[in-house]
Order: structure tokens, then C-alpha cells, then sequence
């Protein structure tokens, strides 16, 4: 594995997402000097919240997988998630509720998940349920430490007996016929194939590696930090200062100063010149702030969404924690997405309620919040988006249409109960500097995935300054980013014991 060459006492950190404090944490308990300079106003990054009128609202990430993973952070400066945030196992991981009038209850539990399934679906489906859980716990095994959770400088160092078992297993196929060779009902196709538009691609055309991205909610189960998702980024942060990061919020970066192929500190929107050894770069466009750097000539870039976040005064009884709500058509949503650039005619929809689990969220502990997500069309054409869309008036009616779609699902009473809102469309996230207007960077198509994703330490770049986030390995989700900011630090550090 390439490192940084030279000195790196002195490490600055740009951006305090979590993937910029996962990779403070760590280059601080290395005895780094670090500082993290955030553009934003707090930690968190896309991990945002918004509070009004004794509501709190999660604007980033719902669904929260692998706290181990931020564990292995805070230990790096000696402590650990459970002492700054109580973390609340669900259940009940998801809701799956189908056009059909059906539902299903996903439980941590796998035999109470099996009992369901046969109740619902049949005995036979239980049996196809038991071993494909068995199946993809075998291939996030077999893929974490190779293809996941490692430092890539060339393809090359994929190669070994890992990846034919990968292909043995089936790895290589669409992610679509993976499930379907495994699992017979149509109900638990959805649900184990849904995930894919987290890693931005249809389960059409994504790799059947990604069915591992099921094994991290369904398989290993879904947490909620109470005080919510940003309760997160906010202790981190809180532990990385506790140890000597030094935070600058509200100060963009504009640039960095180099001086014979290395940064040797970064300029702020002041003026003010910060010095450094290292840079860790954690933004969404990183060529931005990174010249020289060798890039895809044609990135691809993943769907968008129009996220609605309320607080609503009514109860909403019956309804669980997290919610997957699947439309009737399944394959032409996924067209209308990728292919012809228009909205899901039809939306399934991701649809948060962490106020189920956690009453802080609301005001004198009345009324719930919820977070929905509806997939659209990026603003990249050649990525399969639609510049074109005037979201600016389409957002508020496409909003409209997500709310009625629910209120037909079985949500009665969500429109006329909202208190407070915010609404997000691709124009918010590109307004936000994400690339193609969406909060899900780059897609993992098979030519952006693994050693194919953009490097941590890139090619033609300043030799020390290293990539972290998103937009970089290993890729798009709350445990993806947190692992990059691990593999960024050990750029700087060599690597260390985990």
C-alpha cells in the first residue's frame, strides 16, 4: 500500500463529515497534530439536522447500520459510542408494505424474521429465507477484508483465491438474478434487491456483490442513536476535541497551497493560510481542490431523491420505525430512473419514523417526525439524469404526490397534521456542492467499484493529500464513509491494528 512520503506531523482535515472525523479520531490517536476545517456551521456533513418548534429532524442518513464501526474510531482516542450515545437495537429493522395490501415485519431476530416470512409467504419461503440470509453473511465475510475494507493502488491487487469464490458464489451476476435464483416469492425479491439504489444502481444492472449491503440492515440489523442519526457525528466530534483536534467551522477552503508537488497548508475563504504535512480531502467534488489529480473521463453518477422532512402532530399509530413502501411496478421505476429521466411514476419509498423509538425527537413528546425518500433522476443526462427538470416547481407537486401516495398506503392523516417541513430536491444537493445533484455520489457501477472506485491517495495528485467520503473507496453509505476515513488516515500513517 502506497503511503505518504516525508513528514506528517501536522495533518488538516477538510470537511467534518463523518468521514473526515473518522479519519481525524484516527490520525489523532496516531499522535497526529490535526485540525478539521468544515465549511458548515457543525459537524455532520450530509448527517444534518434541523430543529423547529420542539421538532428534530434527521436531513441525512435514516437508517443506521455497523456502529462498530464508528467504536473502532472513538477507541483510537480511547472511547466508545455508548459512553456519549445510547444506541437503541430495532426490532423490528423494517417494515416492507407492498401494493398488494401485504406487509412484512423484518426482524433482527432470524427466526422470529422466519416466522414471518412463513406466515406471510409460506413455509417454503422461510426455508429460501434461512439459507440466503446464510448465503450473503458469507459473502460480506468473504468481501469485507478484500474488496471492502482496504486500500486499493492498482486493480491488480484484487487478484487471489478471494475473488473466485467471489464468482463462484455468484458475485459477477446482475444483483437482480442473484436474488432470484435464491428466493421464489416476489415480496422477498423486492426486499433484498431494493438496496442497491444505496450503492446508485438498479438492481438490474448492479454486481451481485452488493446483495452484502442487505447483510448489513437485514442480516446484521438496523440501530437508532437516541437523539438521532446526527447525535452521531456530533459525539465524534465532540471525542475527537476531548483529544486535541482543533474544529474551524463556518471556513470554507478555497484552495490548497502547493509548493513542488506537495500541499504544504490550505487557504481559507479569509484569507487566513493554514500549514500542513497531510490534507485529507473529504468533499463530494474533490477536483475542486485537488489539481492534477487522473479522473474518469466519464464518471456515472448515482439517481437522485426528493427527500420531505416533517414533524406532524398526529400520532400515526401502527406505523414502524423504518418503512420500505413498494409501488406496484418495480422494474419500470428503476427505467424511468436510470433510463428516461423522469420520477418514479409509481414511488417506493424509503419512509423514516425514528420518533417510534425515540420521543426527544418531539415536542413535550407529542406528534411524530418522519423522513421520506423518493428516488428521482440525477441532473448528469449521461448518467442517465434529466438536467432539464425545472425542480424548483416540480419539487413542491412531486412532493404533493409522494404525501398522497402515502396517505393511500395506509398513512391517513400525515397531510393534514404537518407542523413543520423540509424539502430537499436535486437542486438542494447540488446547491450543497454534490455532483449531478445528488447525495449519493458516484454509482457503483462494475467500472466504479472496488479497485476501480477512485483512490484514496490519487494518481497525479499532490503526493500528500489523500481522498476520503463518498466519491471515493469503498463508497456510498454510513459504514462506506466511516471505513474511509480509516483507510485515508493509514495513507498517512501506514497501517495500524484494528
Amino acid at each position: 500500500m502506497r503511503t505518504v512520503p516525508g513528514r506528517t506531523d501536522r495533518v488538516v482535515v477538510v470537511g467534518a463529515g463523518l468521514a473526515g472525523l473518522s479519519a481525524a479520531l484516527r490520525l489523532r490517536g496516531a499522535g497526529r497534530e490535526v485540525t478539521v476545517v468544515e465549511a458548515g456551521p457543525g459537524p455532520g456533513g450530509r448527517a444534518g439536522r434541523v430543529e423547529r418548534q420542539g421538532y428534530a429532524l434527521d436531513t441525512g442518513p435514516s437508517v443506521f447500520t455497523a456502529p462498530e464501526l464508528v467504536d473502532e474510531a472513538l477507541a483510537c482516542v480511547g472511547e466508545q459510542l455508548s459512553d456519549r450515545v445510547t444506541m437503541v437495537p430495532l426490532e423490528t429493522t423494517y417494515r416492507a408494505q407492498y401494493a398488494d395490501g401485504s406487509h412484512l415485519d423484518v426482524h433482527a431476530d432470524p427466526d422470529a424474521f422466519a416466522a414471518e416470512v412463513a406466515a406471510t409467504c409460506g413455509p417454503d419461503a422461510a426455508v429460501e429465507l434461512r439459507r440466503y440470509l446464510e448465503h450473503i453473511a458469507e459473502l460480506y465475510r468473504l468481501q469485507l477484508p478484500v474488496f471492502i475494507d482496504r486500500n486499493f493502488d492498482s486493480p491488480l491487487d484484487l487478484l487471489g483465491p478471494e475473488v473466485v469464490t467471489l464468482a463462484r458464489l455468484g458475485g459477477f451476476r446482475t444483483l437482480a438474478r442473484h436474488v432470484d435464483r435464491h428466493l421464489t416469492d416476489e415480496r422477498l425479491r423486492r426486499l433484498f434487491s431494493f438496496q442497491a439504489l444505496y450503492a446508485g444502481v438498479s438492481p438490474f444492472r448492479a454486481v451481485a456483490a452488493y446483495a452484502v449491503i442487505a447483510q448489513l440492515d437485514i442480516g446484521a440489523g438496523v440501530w437508532h442513536p437516541m437523539g438521532g442519526i446526527h447525535a452521531v457525528p456530533q459525539a465524534m466530534a465532540d471525542a475527537a476535541a476531548a483529544a486535541g483536534v482543533v474544529f474551524r467551522y463556518d471556513t470554507p477552503v478555497i484552495e490548497l497551497d502547493l509548493r513542488g508537488g506537495r500541499a504544504t497548508g490550505v487557504l481559507l475563504a479569509g484569507g487566513e493560510r493554514l500549514p500542513a504535512d497531510a490534507v485529507v480531502v473529504t468533499v463530494d467534488q474533490p477536483d475542486r481542490l485537488v489539481p492534477g489529480r487522473r479522473r474518469r473521463l466519464r464518471p456515472t453518477y448515482s439517481p437522485s431523491c426528493v427527500a420531505v422532512h416533517v414533524g406532524v402532530t398526529d400520532e400515526l399509530p401502527g406505523q414502524a420505525h423504518h418503512t420500505i413502501s413498494f409501488g406496484s411496478t418495480w422494474r419500470q421505476v428503476f427505467d424511468e430512473l436510470t433510463r428516461d429521466g423522469r420520477p418514479m411514476s409509481d414511488p417506493s419509498l424509503l419512509i423514516s419514523m425514528p420518533s417510534r423509538t425515540d420521543r426527544s425527537l418531539v415536542p413535550d413528546g407529542r406528534g411524530q417526525v418522519l423522513s421520506i425518500v423518493a428516488p428521482t433522476p440525477n441532473l448528469d443526462r449521461r448518467s442517465g439524469g434529466n438536467p432539464d427538470l425545472d425542480w424548483t416547481t416540480l419539487g413542491p407537486r412531486y412532493r404533493d404526490e409522494v404525501l398522497a401516495a402515502m396517505e393511500a398506503r395506509g398513512w391517513t392523516g400525515l397531510t393534514g397534521s404537518i407542523e413543520v417541513e423540509e424539502l430537499l430536491t436535486p437542486l438542494d444537493w447540488a446547491a450543497q456542492g454534490m455532483a449531478a445533484g445528488t447525495p449519493f455520489a458516484l454509482a457503483h457501477t462494475f467500472g466504479q467499484t472496488g479497485p476501480f472506485r477512485p483512490r484514496t491517495l490519487p494518481p497525479g495528485g499532490p503526493e500528500n493529500v489523500v481522498l476520503a467520503g463518498s466519491s471515493v473507496q469503498p463508497g456510498v453509505g454510513v459504514p462506506m464513509v466511516v471505513i474511509s476515513g480509516r483507510l485515508a488516515a493509514e495513507r498517512i500513517t501506514g497501517p495500524v491494528g484494528r
